[in-house]
């Protein structure tokens, strides 16, 4: 799995922390996650606290997996706001699939804010037994 890189996403999270700024349509807001490898799937958990499942959109285009959702306030407009450290607006994020994923059958869940995408290794990516004809019969090999 290849995972799109951008070298200031760190710098983003750190200007949005100190000044508070959101995510917009134009530059999202940086989406934590983790990544990693589970058997013949790969598991990647992205961090959406206070986040509704509706405004969560997941696709695939191309091996490119995209992850978008909308975090709005929880007051009224006219509300007399104290403080205001949750960060809200548009949070997105991209990751390049490699070809030896099933792009196909990409499960997603969503608890305790945390959004838990599975991806399968592809059947033609694992490895399999290759039969060797010889003069003596056959042999079966990994490969």
């Amino acid at each position: 799995m290849l995972m799109r890189t951008d070298p200031f996403r760190e710098l983003d999270r750190l200007t949005q922390q100190f000044f508070g700024t959101t995510g917009t349509t134009s530059r999202p807001a940086v989406m934590p996650m983790d990544a990693y490898r589970s058997g013949d799937s790969f598991v990647v958990h992205f961090d959406l606290p206070g986040v509704s499942p509706e405004s969560i959109d997941l696709n695939v285009e191309r091996n490119v997996l995209t992850v978008k959702a909308e975090r709005g306030t929880d007051y009224d407009e006219k509300a007399e706001v104290q403080v205001a450290e949750r960060p809200r607006g548009v949070f997105s994020r991209q990751l390049f699939l490699g070809d030896t994923l099933d792009a196909d059958n990409i499960r997603a869940s969503y608890d305790a804010g945390v959004l838990t995408v599975r991806i399968p290794v592809a059947e033609k990516a694992k490895p399999r037994k290759i039969a060797i004809s010889g003069a003596e019969g056959h042999t079966e090999i990994n490969a």
